[in-house]
């Protein structure tokens, strides 16, 4: 009885697996394809990346914190900053 449940288990998975293939070859063939760009409506906008001095985390430009020429990814990174220059 558990095998037989097990074998019916696993024909549906293999027949899902193959539904998924073929929907995805017909899909490509009419030339849509599946981006991040398809999703939200538009292209995905480029951000700008700083790397940290002290971390070396790479944090977009508009959350970094500027200092002196350099950028932190957090307040506790710029203080050790400050403490490894002095």
């Amino acid at each position: 009885m558990l095998g037989r449940l097990l074998e019916i288990v696993v024909l549906l998975l293999a027949v899902r697996a193959v539904w998924r293939m073929l929907s995805s070859i017909v899909t490509i063939s009419r030339g849509a394809r599946r981006t991040t760009a398809s999703r939200g409506g538009g292209e995905p906008q480029a951000h700008k990346l700083v790397r940290d001095p002290v971390c070396g985390t790479f944090v977009s430009l508009d959350s970094a914190i500027y200092q002196d020429g350099n950028y932190f990814c957090s307040e506790k990174c710029r203080d050790d900053y400050k403490r490894q220059a002095s």
